[in-house]
Parts: C-alpha cells; structure tokens; sequence
C-alpha cells in the first residue's frame, strides 16, 4: 500500500517556531508530529539576524520530524505583523448578451479584480473573493446560472511587504524546506477554531501574538477585512514592568501567574511577592496594580479591534462572536474583556478537526500552526483533484 500523501506547517512566530507534519488520509488530516523551539533573531516582529532565524527554523523541523518519522520537503508558511495589509477591490466584466453566468465568467471576474497596481515593494500574498453584483443590483454570493449582462466581483486582497516576505522565504529555504505556500496568519487560524456556520453568521479571528494582533473578519462565510494592530504580548509585559519596576523576564512570571486583564475577576485586594535584586528583601505589591496595568492595555487592544470592525461594518449587530488565538490569549480575563468591549460572545479558538491532536497541543498558542496544516492538507487534496467541481474550493476554503 502507498504510504499516505504527507503535509507540513510552520508558524514562524517572534516568540516561539512551531513545526507540524501530517497525513492525508482518505479526505481525512492526521497529525504525526510536532516541534517548537525558542525563537531567535527576530526585533519587534521583523527579521533583525537571520542566521539565528534560521537556526530555530532548524531545531523546530527536527523536532517534528523525529516525532513524526518523515521529512516533508516542502510546508506553508504563516506571514504576520504590520508587513501584511488588507485593501478591497472590484473587477467588472461586461458580458455582452444577456446569458446564464457559467463557471469560467465568475474566474474571469475576479481575475479582474486582482489586476491592481500595488505599492512598490509589496505582493500579493491572498486573494479572497466575497461576493458578486449582478446587473448592478443582485448580489450573489455564487452566480452561477443567472442570467445577466454585467457581472462584479468583490475581492479582498492580502498584500505583504515584498522585502520580509522573501526574507521569510530564504531562511525557511536555508532550513533545508521549501515553502509550499504563505498564508496570512489570522485566516489560517480561522481554519483551525471555527465552522462555515459561524462564518457565515459572522465572526473575528483575533490572532493576539508577541508583538501585534492580526485580525480576520468574516460574514456570509467570505472574508470581509483584515488587520495587524500593533499590540501584542510583550507590550502588557511592559506595562507589568514599569508598573511595579521590574524586568522585563519577571514582569512576564508574575503577568501569566498572578495577571488579569479585568479587574474583578481576581482577588485584586491581595498582595504579590515581588522579585528583589540580589541582597535586597522580597518586597510585595498590591494584585490591583498589575492588574490595573494589564487592564488599561487589553481595553486599548480591543478598543482598537472595534474600530477596524467599524471599518467593516461590522459593529451594528452582524458580529456573531470574537475568536481568540495565540499566545497572548491566554492571559487571564482576555475573553471577558472582549466580550465587554466588543458586546458579543467571545471565546479561545482551539483546534478541533485534526485527527488524533494531542492533548499537550490543545491550547490557542497552536491554533495558527493547525490551521497552517489543514492549510496545507487543503492544497494537497486540490492538487490531486483539479477537476473538483466550485470555484470556491479551488481559492481559498
């Protein structure tokens, strides 16, 4: 028997890589093995010293491989951060007579809509279609069938700094892996945490990572708007120091020990021990404190996540729920924040469709390396079916 088609994943994060291997079997995604090791080489979420980049690279890929017992030679890609930009665009194709829409009309329509003349230095990273317009008036999600003279297409477009995506590539590259694809990090954990259902019922993916938070915004199952905020973790980690004059590695313990991002939701009337230079007594410091200071910082993020969903027009209702994933996630109250701020339901985006994910894995600090790897399982399946009928399933999902 032919060994199943294999698949890899690598979220290539400022705080931690993460490597994923899986296979395909029988239209089904298994995991075989992961890895993770500490990154290096990154400054303020952009590549500062590629030599120790590529290094992690390495030790994360060998650590999935020997769990796994294979080596892929080639994995997609995750691409974050304030180089990733999201602009709306619109192709039109008249059609001449009047006559059904068929199948290759609505490609050429969106083709259209991809021919924008983008900034020097940037490239196209995704293109996601979200809708179509009919004779100036219907819209439809997929046309196909009616009958029309003038067809539009509504796409979002995903470009990236040209420089740090190829800066990217050549490390992956010099880690001894092809990259298979990149893919915005924000839409690959939407892959991974929620359903078409809760697409279409509309939802934010809100990726809050080490140094900014990317956002993915869907509605009708089509992705609506993108973002990258610049605020992640290591901005409440330095709140936490300058609050209680501390370091930056001990502001951290005490923000994921004893840190909450709403008050009220702790013992804030407690006191915390405090690290002391060598020599000197421990000292203490009210709960309150640290937690009025990680407070400020959440309500500034989610404050600005509510802006860009008014962008979107997204703020009257039509927000069904708010996902979060990565690492910074996790900190205590996160959720309830959100839920306070953006006045609908939030919760953690977990993985839930990969067979046989480990336990040790179910935390939202992998939610974005899942995705990348049904991502990838997506590309696979496609590739060995080019005539699989809908042309959503041959873009993105």
């Amino acid at each position: 028997m032919a060994d199943p088609p294999y698949v890899a994943a690598l979220d290539a994060g400022s705080a931690y890589t993460r490597y994923l291997i899986g296979a395909v079997e029988k239209g089904r995604l298994r995991l075989l093995g992961a890895g993770r090791s500490l990154s290096q080489g990154w400054e303020r979420g952009h590549i500062a010293d590629a030599p120790a980049v590529v290094e992690s690279l390495r030790s994360a890929i060998a650590e999935g491989e020997r769990a796994a017992g294979v080596s892929p030679a080639s994995a997609v890609v995750g691409v974050g951060g304030a180089c990733v930009e999201g602009v709306d665009n619109r192709g039109i194709y008249q059609m001449g007579r009047r006559r059904p829409i068929e199948p290759d009309d609505t490609r050429y329509a969106i083709e259209r809509a991809l021919e924008v003349n983008l900034p020097a230095g940037r490239m196209l990273l995704q293109a996601a279609p979200q809708s179509f317009l009919v004779d100036g008036h219907a819209s439809y999600w997929d046309p196909q069938g009616v009958a029309a003279t003038r067809l539009e297409s509504f796409v979002h477009l995903l470009t990236v700094s040209r420089q740090e995506h190829d800066s990217l590539v050549s490390a992956v590259h010099r880690a001894h892996l092809a990259v298979e694809d990149t893919v915005f990090e924000a839409y690959a954990a939407a892959l991974a945490a929620v359903t078409p259902e809760e697409r279409r019922a509309g939802l934010a993916i809100v990726d809050i990572g080490l140094h900014s938070t990317e956002m993915a915004v869907f509605l009708a199952d089509a992705l609506q708007t993108t973002a990258s905020i610049p605020i992640g973790g290591i901005h409440f980690t330095r709140d936490a120091a300058h609050c209680l004059r501390l370091s930056p590695a001990d502001a951290e313990q005490l923000k994921r020990e004893w840190g909450c991002a709403l008050r009220g939701l702790s013992a804030d009337n407690t006191f915390i021990e405090i690290p002391s230079p060598d020599g000197l007594p421990p000292r203490e410091a009210p709960r309150h404190d640290l937690n009025l200071a990680l407070e400020s910082r959440a309500g500034d993020l989610f404050l600005r996540v509510r802006n860009q969903l008014s962008k979107a027009g997204m703020d009257q209702g039509l927000l069904g729920q708010v996902v979060l994933t990565g690492g910074g996630s996790l900190l205590s109250g996160m959720w309830n924040m959100a839920e306070r701020v953006l006045n609908c339901q939030a919760r953690l985006g977990l993985v839930n469709t990969i067979l046989d994910w480990p336990e040790e894995l179910r935390t939202a600090e992998w939610t974005t390396a899942g995705g990348l790897l049904i991502y990838a399982a997506r590309l696979r399946l496609r590739s060995e079916s080019p005539d699989r009928p809908g042309l959503w399933s041959r873009l993105f999902g």
